[in-house]
């Protein structure tokens, strides 16, 4: 049977994606959500993740399956110690009932439903094992080191890279084969028109003329701490400083007059908007917002796997988006250094290009011509099914 165009149907049309969602944080669910919401109602999808209340709100066409955590042990495990661990792996300790439930889960369904791609946001060991199933894969990108021999292996097989954020910021050392397999997608999971900058100042607080400082204080690790911000607020008393998020409380800190720390807001893109400068770390949701909102920024990077933050601060510097430094200044001369030069280098032009905006079209789109590239030769055939004996 043909189409109308002439064509022979598409015997990937109907096929699932499966999709295993790394569940610390949001920003991995958020634009896993963002791109499920995109993707054609026809295309059944089956989401694997430890925390299943992150896709409260999902299309018909998805399933949410909860799966054990890879890396949280739940009291079964027998910590078996005495094996190294080989380099192409990030986290395999032998011995934990979990991993093998939550592998088995995947390789079960990957088994009985024949997907035509599965997207891992993100596990460079669920990457290896869809290969390993003979299933095709993209991997999430992030920043960070990412040439060792585990990123290396779900990345020099991936059939897709997929990268939440702008070209720009690519980073010099990752491989060109990666690169050419590469769809970026600044803005993803990070949807939504941004409030009125004079609306924001109203919400926020500002007075009419107040200049304010905003500080972004990381929801992934430990934030900013109390005493660098009270040497800050010093060294800028002409603004009002604003600190929304966790902050660690140092004993030798001291406070100012015009140091605010809110703690957790509902409204954090109106503390944003209305700043005249921000200082945040680099996470790829607080990235996406600051670039939009097109702020001067001082970024911060915080410590985590693989220096993510810190790849992620450093590609900012290379495209003038933001001044990065190594650590909160510990002096009023480097606050007042550090704020000039966000100022100076500020090219909000820039911001709102590398921000991006309403990216999951694109990328469904992206995903779904990959699909096509990757199965158009195939015909199914009828084949016998195999009963494993063990």
């Amino acid at each position: 049977m043909s189409q109308p165009n002439g064509r022979a149907p598409d015997p990937s049309a109907e096929r699932p994606i499966g999709w295993f969602v790394h569940h610390q944080g949001r920003g991995h669910a958020s634009r896993t959500i963002d791109l499920l919401r995109a993707l054609p109602t026809r295309r059944p999808v089956t989401v694997f993740c430890a925390s299943p209340e992150l896709f409260a709100d999902t299309p018909g066409n998805v399933t949410v399956e909860r799966i054990p955590s890879l890396f949280e042990a739940d009291g079964r495990e027998a910590h078996i110690d005495t094996v190294p661990q080989p380099a192409t792996v990030h986290c395999a300790p032998l011995g934990w009932p979990g991993i093998r439930e939550a592998m088995g889960a995947m390789a079960a369904w990957m088994r009985a439903t024949d997907p035509v791609l599965f997207v891992t946001d993100v596990s460079a060991e669920v990457a290896q094992l869809a290969r390993l199933l003979s299933v095709p894969h993209v991997v999430a990108l992030q920043h960070g080191c990412r040439n060792d021999p585990g990123h290396r292996a779900a990345l020099d097989g991936a059939a897709g890279v997929l990268a939440p954020f702008h070209s720009s910021l690519a980073q010099p050392d990752w491989d060109a084969s990666w690169l050419s397999r590469t769809h970026f997608a600044p803005g993803l999971g990070v949807g939504g028109a941004l409030p009125d900058v004079e609306a924001a100042r109203r919400n926020v607080g500002l007075r009419d003329g107040e200049r304010a400082v905003v500080v972004v204080s990381g929801a992934g690790g430990h934030g900013f701490r109390s005493a660098p911000l009270g040497v800050g607020a010093r060294a800028l008393p002409d603004h009002r400083w604003l600190v929304i998020g966790e902050v660690a409380s140092d004993w030798h800190g001291t406070a100012n007059p015009n140091l605010e720390i809110l703690g957790w807001v509902d409204n954090p893109e109106d503390y944003i908007v209305a700043a005249d400068l921000v200082v945040a770390s680099t996470g790829n949701t607080t990235c996406t917002t600051v670039l939009r909102a097109r702020k001067p920024w001082i970024a911060i990077p915080e410590w985590r796997y693989f220096d993510e933050q810190v790849e992620k601060a450093q590609s900012l510097a290379r495209a003038n988006l933001a001044h990065a430094i190594s650590h909160a200044p510990s002096s009023a001369a480097a606050w007042r250094h550090a704020a000039t030069q966000a100022y100076e280098i500020h090219d909000p032009e820039a911001q709102a290009a590398a921000g991006g905006c309403d990216a999951a079209p694109a990328a469904a789109a992206w995903l779904e011509n990959l699909i096509a590239n990757l199965w158009r030769d195939y015909t199914p055939t009828s084949r016998p099914t195999h009963n494993l004996t063990l």
